[in-house]
This record gives C-alpha cells, sequence and structure tokens, in this order.
C-alpha cells in the first residue's frame, strides 16, 4: 500500500530524486557507504518498544565491521532497554549524518551476541565508564562482566546519499533550483538492495 496526494501524470513527483539517484557499480555504491560510516564513528541504532509499539532511538558508537564492513558491530550492556527490544524484535535500522548533511540508512536485523570470545576480541577498557564496577569481582566492566556483549546488525538494505562538489557548486544548485524551479543535484543518491548485499557478502 503507497500513499500519494497528487497526480502529476508523466513527469516525476519527485524531481529530487529523480535528479539525484545514482547507481555506478556495486563496488563502488559499497565502497563509498563502508568509507561513510567510517567517517562518522557515530549514528543512531532504532528499535522498536515491545509495550508500545512506539520506535526509539539510541546513540550509539560503531565497535567493528564484519561481512566487508556490512554487518555493524555495537558494544551493548545486556541489561539495557535495547536489547529487551531486540528480544522482542530483532529488526533493526541504523543512520548516520554528518555535517555536510550527508548521511545513510541501513536496515536489517540484529544478534545480541553474549559469546565470550567475541566479547574478547572487541573489549574496549571505556566500557567500564559506561558499565561500571559493582565491586562483587564479576560485574567489574572487564571482559569477563556478562552484562557486556554485542549488538550484530546483518544489514538487509541501505539507502545514502553522499554530497557531489564543494559547499558553493551545492549552494549554488540550490539558489539556482529556487529560481528556476529546477530540482538541485547536489546529492549521488544511492540503494542498495538485499538481493545486491548478499552477492557482495558472497565473495568475500
Amino acid at each position: 500500500m503507497s500513499f500519494s496526494n497528487a497526480d502529476t501524470g508523466s513527469k516525476p513527483a519527485d524531481p529530487y530524486k529523480e535528479e539525484n539517484k545514482n547507481d555506478p557499480e556495486l563496488k563502488e555504491k559499497v565502497g563509498d557507504l563502508v568509507k561513510f560510516i567510517e567517517s562518522c564513528k557515530f549514528g543512531m541504532m532504532t528499535t522498536r518498544i515491545e509495550s508500545s509499539g512506539l520506535l526509539v532511538s539510541r546513540c550509539m558508537a560503531v565497535a567493528a565491521k564484519e561481512g566487508g564492513g556490512l554487518d555493524l558491530l555495537f558494544h551493548t550492556n545486556t541489561e539495557s532497554g535495547k536489547t529487551d527490544d531486540l528480544k522482542s524484535d530483532p529488526k533493526i535500522n541504523m543512520a548516520f549524518l554528518d555535517g555536510q548533511g550527508q548521511w545513510a540508512s541501513i536496515s536489517g536485523t540484529a544478534d545480541i551476541v553474549t559469546d565470550r570470545e567475541m566479547v574478547r576480541k572487541y573489549y574496549s577498557p571505556t566500557l567500564k565508564a559506561w558499565l561500571g564496577d559493582l565491586g562483587d569481582g564479576k560485574h567489574d566492566g572487564g571482559p569477563e562482566d556478562p552484562r557486556i556483549g554485542v549488538i550484530k546488525i546483518t544489514a538487509q538494505t541501505a539507502t545514502y546519499a553522499i554530497s557531489e562538489g564543494s559547499l558553493v557548486s551545492r549552494g549554488y544548485q540550490v539558489a539556482k533550483g529556487t529560481v528556476t524551479g529546477q530540482a538541485a543535484n547536489v546529492n549521488k543518491l544511492r540503494e542498495i538492495t538485499e538481493e545486491e548485499l548478499q552477492q557482495c557478502k558472497s565473495v568475500q
């Protein structure tokens, strides 16, 4: 089911998307996405609250990447709200945004990993600042603390936009569009399908 509030006939109803969509070779699309995520480091993780069905987003730092940089890993306190959300509904979105307005949205499913080998592999001493030391010799914020887990997002689709040209040139495009009514060409708007992601991972 889709929503529409207009009939534009043969003309595109979303000229911005038509003007900016960009579909290079898969290797380039994936490479540019991975590079952009690396430049951001922090992103917003969106999950669904079981009791209300509402969505909630939390700022998260990427701890590591797997699957050629497409599957994202994050440290978590296993006793937190986000793990409760993911237990009831593993579907997840991770969004990134930088100061230039470039952005990426990755949708997929999440697993809560408590395997000690993986936790040790990606452990960071800074986790102690977030979990604290409860003074019982077990819950100390160290790599053996059972509260420390890893959220692994297996990406299924991705959409992102990276800027084309300088801030000056993009500003000119926006100003030109304001005067002429022509959609501004300011981004490379790209989509990576589930099939493309599977194809990319299969050759890793």
